[in-house]
């Protein structure tokens, strides 16, 4: 069990207490709008959101949801590694070949996930709007909840491809890292392909983890 999932290591912490809030705002965030498709990202690369988003998606199933996350992150992917699975087949062999994504089971039950796979040498001519759709509609007919992994807003695109294809988005943000034109500027990048913020998570925050929303 990987140390990153405190959830699972210490479910009683303030931590895992913060997750199961970050949980029920979200079902609440969905109550108006189909919230099934969520995307974790952050704006700069020293922002911890894969742990972020194995950890919600830990709670997510331990509540009874069925939920399939998908490592994104064509460049530096981790949830493999978080959930100690091989990486050998996953998003990249659908991207290039199609036919049935190769969702791997992991140790909680109900929780499967869509590795990154092999890492292509260019992902974006990889990803396209058309095809992360159709990967979306495919892994929400068997599941509650799609959670996607994706690398920085500011680095790359590829964030902006998956955003504009989800139901939500959720910008994580490390407390006396992020600087705050880096988190307006993600957001502004976001706003532009028109995917719906649901909120921003605090990261290293006294409280273990803030959740804010942006009054959407």
């Amino acid at each position: 069990m990987s140390l990153t999932l405190v959830t699972l290591t210490a479910p009683r912490s303030p931590a895992a207490e913060a997750y199961q809030s970050l949980r029920t705002n979200i079902e609440f965030s969905g109550l108006d709008k189909s919230l099934r498709s969520l995307l974790v990202t952050c704006p700069d690369a020293e922002t911890n959101k894969s742990d972020t988003l194995a950890n919600l998606a830990v709670v997510m199933a331990e509540a009874g949801d069925r939920v399939i996350v998908v490592d994104g992150d064509l460049r530096r992917p981790r949830q493999h590694e978080i959930f100690q699975i091989s990486g050998d087949q996953g998003l990249t062999d659908w991207l290039r070949d199609g036919g049935t994504p190769a969702l791997s089971e992991t140790s909680i039950p109900q929780l499967r996930l869509l590795t990154a796979g092999p890492l292509p040498p260019n992902p974006v001519a990889l990803l396209s709007s058309k095809r992360l759709a159709e990967l979306l509609q495919i892994l929400m007919k068997e599941s509650e909840y799609v959670l996607v992994d994706a690398p920085p807003v500011l680095a790359v695109t590829d964030a902006a491809l998956w955003a504009s294809q989800v139901d939500g988005t959720l910008l994580a943000v490390t407390a006396g890292r992020t600087k705050r034109e880096q988190a307006q500027r993600a957001k502004d990048v976001l706003e532009k392909v028109q995917t719906n913020i649901v909120g921003a998570v605090l990261l290293n925050a006294e409280d273990a983890m803030v959740v804010s929303g942006y009054g959407q």
